[in-house]
């Protein structure tokens, strides 16, 4: 009976841990917005490539250039050709995250057709004029680098004698938003 007994514990075994598991958890979290143009739309913390469907031109955020087309042939260039009169803070911006995208033009074209025209120029809130503390990150944002590194005013506990003030601990805004401040505390008298 004991035999029989491991016997059918080993076989459970070997088929309970032959199995792959079946449920598996992914997660995947990119963030690129200090990479992102200052002249990029608000409400993206991801995003690989801009279309602008007023002028059928691609901005590759990574890379940092101009996709667009000469003749028969998709060109890549930091800065727009002078035939292209477009200001790209006021332009709308589409933001698509599939790979290569102006190799199926007529996708975007046709699926973005709504927002090519005036009735969309300037009516866009881009990275530039957002008071969001998550895009101080983004180079040539007005925040940009004028956090005030954690430090702040503090309250704290002290003697009931005037001269000593107590410690404090201080609100910051520099690193992100999150900072240890040093303050001065103002403090509480103890008897």
């Amino acid at each position: 009976m004991k035999k029989l007994s491991f016997l059918a514990l080993l076989i459970i075994s070997v088929l309970a841990f032959s199995r792959p598991l079946q449920a598996q958890v992914r997660l995947n979290v990119n963030v690129n917005i200090g990479n992102q143009p200052v002249w990029g739309p608000v409400g993206y913390d991801y995003a690989q490539y801009y279309y602008f469907p007023d002028i059928d031109v691609y901005y590759d955020i990574p890379r940092r250039q101009y996709v667009y087309l000469n003749g028969n042939s998709w060109r890549f260039a930091p800065t727009l050709p002078t035939r292209y009169h477009f200001d790209v803070y006021r332009g709308y911006k589409v933001v698509i995250n599939e790979s290569q995208p102006w190799l199926h033009p007529d996708v975007y074209r046709g699926r973005y057709a709504r927002y090519k025209g005036p009735g969309w120029y300037g009516k866009q809130d881009i990275i530039r004029d957002s008071r969001d503390s998550k895009y101080y990150v983004v180079k040539g944002h007005p925040m940009y680098g004028k956090g005030n590194n954690g430090n702040g005013n503090g309250n704290g506990n002290g003697w009931k004698n005037d001269d000593d003030r107590g410690r404090g601990n201080g609100n910051g805004n520099g690193n992100r938003g999150r900072g240890n401040g040093n303050g001065n505390g103002h403090g509480r008298g103890h008897d």
